[in-house]
């Protein structure tokens, strides 16, 4: 490890700003953590993350990469309360029309909500001893050099009073509303172009009590939307014997608050489980609901001018539909890339890091955007390409209720464990013709709500 000197701000002690600091601390004599809001006990949702109400999905990709940066971290999880699982053994997957089959796929997930998730990584990323944390502490705008060429620190306040905090590196990770971009404009800079994607998402969220035969004895159930269908939902394990249930709608199909409402709402849905949950199960909450207008990006690695001694992380550089569970894990993955970075040196760090991060955004961008534009006809994104990709996947999809080889190759590339190319394999083609014309040949496509446990043969 490097000699450390100096002293770096993080903007933001969410997932991404905490993993920032992890690393910092390795590089810092000195990291402190800036959050605007009061910090809540340990499992309980703080106030500037509304998203922590509802169902979230880390990644078995963001797991091993959270792991890697703070070892322990997922025993300690499990000793709180989380559960392991396999995620095709012990998670249902309703993906194109019909659930996939279910096997031992050898990819570890974790359940957990994010509230403990955020608090037992808190808690291990505070106990470093060259980081702090400062609650209440509202950046306001950046510091700079006469010259503003290098940003020298930030202005807060707290207290009901104005200051300035100096660092020699600030990194912003205060998520989707990130106001660097209006920052930067009034230094002078351009801000960053941006991607937008307009989706509609809302979703609907209550927790409930756990039974063990509920949901056919699984840990999760996940209904991804179809174009015939634009109802999505996730009933996740929860620490506690807690069930959350996640109800969620693109452009106008959203879920109600009220308990018959959301009944009745579910029972139009092709995952039975949901219905018999809300019917059956204990309400632990009341309904919160959450909006989500577009996944947005922000393209830092296209600006030919960026100050010294400023970086962006996380939401802050790319927002996406949070229903594929890929924030935390791209905020993870960038932490690492950040750390790799900070080895080779400070000099042009923004430039180097931001050139890194777009190519691990690339991937689940693609992939968020792409299944956005099938499912909603976006036309700038739904090409002739991409309506031919669209095809093969819901055929990979059907083939995967009865193939198990074809559902693992989904799942790795769905975990960023795989690239998407990899679904384009002569084995895996094959696979998806041979599923194809089986369903053919048999004239209909059969349920398969209750499947039998399969094992994979390897291709």
């Amino acid at each position: 490890m490097a000699d450390r000197s100096g002293h770096a701000i993080v903007i933001g002690a969410g997932i991404g700003g905490l993993l920032a600091a992890r690393v910092l601390a390795d590089h810092f004599e000195r990291v402190t953590l800036l959050e605007r809001d009061a910090l809540p006990p340990a499992g309980e949702n703080r106030q500037g993350v509304p998203q922590g109400h509802h169902a979230h999905g880390l990644l078995a990709q963001g797991r091993i990469a959270i792991e890697a940066l703070l070892p322990g971290l997922t025993r300690a999880l499990e000793a709180a309360g989380a559960a392991r699982g396999d995620l095709a053994g012990d998670v249902r997957w309703h993906l194109g029309g019909g659930f996939h089959c279910r096997f031992a796929s050898g990819i570890e997930g974790l359940l957990v909500s994010r509230p403990l998730l955020e608090a037992i990584v808190r808690e291990r990323v505070l106990a470093l001893p060259n980081v702090a944390l400062q609650a209440q502490a509202g950046v306001t705008g950046l510091a700079t050099g006469a010259d503003r060429r290098r940003v020298t620190g930030v202005k807060l306040r707290r207290g009901g009073g104005e200051e300035t905090a100096s660092a020699d590196l600030v990194v912003d990770a205060s998520g989707r509303a990130s106001r660097l971009p209006a920052w930067l404009r009034e230094l002078g800079y351009e801000p960053p172009p941006e991607e937008r994607v307009e989706i509609g998402l809302s979703y609907t969220t209550r927790v409930y009590r756990r039974k063990p035969a509920h949901a056919d004895g699984v840990k999760a159930i996940v209904l991804g939307a179809s174009r015939d269908q634009l109802r999505a939902g996730a009933l996740l394990f929860m620490e506690g014997e807690r069930w959350i249930l996640t109800l969620g709608g693109y452009r106008g199909a959203h879920p109600p608050v009220d308990e018959a409402a959301a009944l009745a709402f579910a029972m139009q849905m092709p995952a039975p489980q949901f219905a018999e949950i809300i019917a059956d199960a204990e309400p632990l909450t009341h309904a919160k609901t959450f909006r989500y207008p577009a996944s947005v990006r922000r393209r830092y690695e296209k600006l030919a001018r960026f100050p010294d001694g400023l970086l962006a992380i996380g939401d802050a550089l790319a927002s996406f539909n949070p229903v594929y569970g890929q924030g935390m894990t791209v905020a993870a993955l960038e932490a690492q890339a950040l750390a790799a970075e900070l080895a080779r040196g400070t000099d042009r760090l923004a430039h180097r890091f931001f050139r890194r991060a777009a190519k691990l955004v690339d991937v689940p961008w693609t992939i968020a955007v792409g299944n956005d534009a099938r499912l909603l006809g976006i036309r700038e994104h739904n090409g002739f390409a991409n309506r031919l990709i669209d095809g093969y996947i819901d055929r990979l999809h059907r083939a995967a209720r009865t193939d198990p080889v074809l559902s693992l190759a989904f799942h790795r590339v769905a975990n960023l464990m795989a690239p998407p190319a990899s679904l384009l394999r002569p084995a895996i083609a094959a696979r998806v013709l041979l599923g194809h014309l089986r369903g053919r040949r048999n004239g209909r496509r059969p349920s398969f709500d209750r499947p039998a446990f399969a094992q994979p043969r390897r291709s």
